[in-house]
């Protein structure tokens, strides 16, 4: 099981704080995600108006407190909880994230948990009125609730049995990463591709090589012993040293004109995405037998289709739609993983007569030039006596 963290929910621009929450609620409990609607749960409100509910109690906050906040006011906070395909059935997710508000919250506000089994992966949403039960208090978002929360989430699914996150990794990436291909090429980036155009034309000298750029649009100009180069569209210069990147310096560059090396272009690496997995499919008559619902039924139903749309492309795009070509592909992989197989246990073998005559082979470096010694001597009884040890 995931979850997230702790997302507050704002007015936001263009809407009213009514709509605010009126939005968010009609999306979670949203009859086709939660089973026309079985699969939400209220705790101290209505979840058909919940809505209503939360906006009267911070109206009687405001009345009693007299506290009153603008536009960056928090109506209600909104946690995410996810589990792993197949591991639990809604309903028991569903009572897993009404465990979780009331523990997390102390039971002090109204909240509704919304439990969807549109995707693969049955999900809660908790959404828990900033107001508390009591109309003085407001929950506050604290330093570390993110792993407040995932330690919550932990401890009741280990409670429950159920399978965690042993080592949660960070997994963002910054914008330029995200984007890959499509991201802007950096002043740099774009000042190697210039550059790399104007080796193409196999200009005489580095002279040349400056008149190309600059018939490009780059900026050419020297500052002492330093060329600096602006790319058209940039602001600031770039020195043509070591900070351009390797094999684009001036020294670099003049040995490439000179014929003493030769020029590689930098390329950029394409990160390749990892091929599709198929999973086996999901015995569901099994699983209903077992106590699953029906909608888990439904999910399974597609989650089973998805995976035959997977193998149906996997076989169509390496050609094996005949079941001959598939049976003679299969075969020879698997004399192939025979093949390797032996191969693996005779070098196993080999290894350990290697490692039986390992301190054999040492003992002998070790004593060698004593023993060389020894027979020089004649075999010498004093020289025995002075290197016994040694030999």
């Amino acid at each position: 099981m995931a979850t997230t963290r702790i997302m507050p929910l704002h007015i936001g621009k263009g809407r009213t704080e009514s709509q605010a929450v009126s939005d968010i609620i009609d999306y979670v409990s949203n009859p086709q995600k939660t089973d026309n609607g079985r699969l939400v749960t209220g705790f101290a409100c209505d979840s058909r108006v919940a809505d209503a509910e939360f906006l009267l109690a911070k109206r009687e906050y405001i009345s009693t407190t007299g506290r009153v906040r603008g536009a960056d006011d928090v109506l209600a906070y909104h946690v995410r909880q996810s589990f792993v395909p197949g591991e639990i059935t809604p309903e028991e997710a569903n009572r897993l994230g009404v465990e979780f508000a009331k523990r997390f919250i102390k039971g002090s506000h109204a909240f509704v948990v919304c439990t969807h089994i549109d995707k693969s992966h049955i999900h809660n949403h908790i959404i828990w009125n900033a107001v508390n039960l009591n109309c003085d208090r407001k929950f506050r978002n604290f330093w570390g609730s993110t792993r407040a929360v995932r330690r919550l989430n932990d401890t009741i699914c280990v409670e429950n049995g159920y399978s965690i996150v042993e080592d949660p990794k960070p997994h963002g990436k910054s914008y330029n990463k995200w984007l890959g291909d499509q991201a802007k090429p950096s002043h740099r980036e774009q000042l190697r591709m210039m550059i790399d155009q104007a080796l193409e034309q196999k200009p005489a000298d580095f002279d040349a090589l400056l008149k190309l750029l600059a018939e490009m649009g780059c900026e050419v100009s020297r500052r002492g012993q330093a060329i600096r180069l602006k790319a058209p569209g940039w602001k600031n210069v770039a020195r043509m040293d070591e900070k351009l990147g390797q094999g684009y310096n001036e020294a670099e560059i003049r040995a490439v004109l000179a014929g003493e090396k030769e020029h590689t272009p930098r390329k950029k690496t394409a990160v390749q995405p990892e091929p599709p997995k198929v999973n086996l499919l999901v015995d569901i008559q099994a699983k209903l037998q077992a106590g699953k619902g029906a909608g888990y039924a439904r999910w399974a139903k597609v989650f089973n289709l998805k995976q035959m749309a997977q193998t149906m492309n996997y076989l169509t795009e390496h050609g094996l739609l005949e079941y001959a070509v598939l049976e003679e592909k299969a075969a020879a992989a698997t004399t192939r993983h025979n093949e390797l197989s032996a191969q693996i246990k005779a070098a196993e073998t080999r290894m350990a007569e290697i490692a039986v005559l390992r301190p054999h082979i040492i003992n002998y470096v070790k004593t060698r030039e004593v023993y060389a010694a020894y027979r020089k001597a004649g075999y010498s009884k004093k020289f025995l006596a002075e290197h016994e040890a040694d030999i």
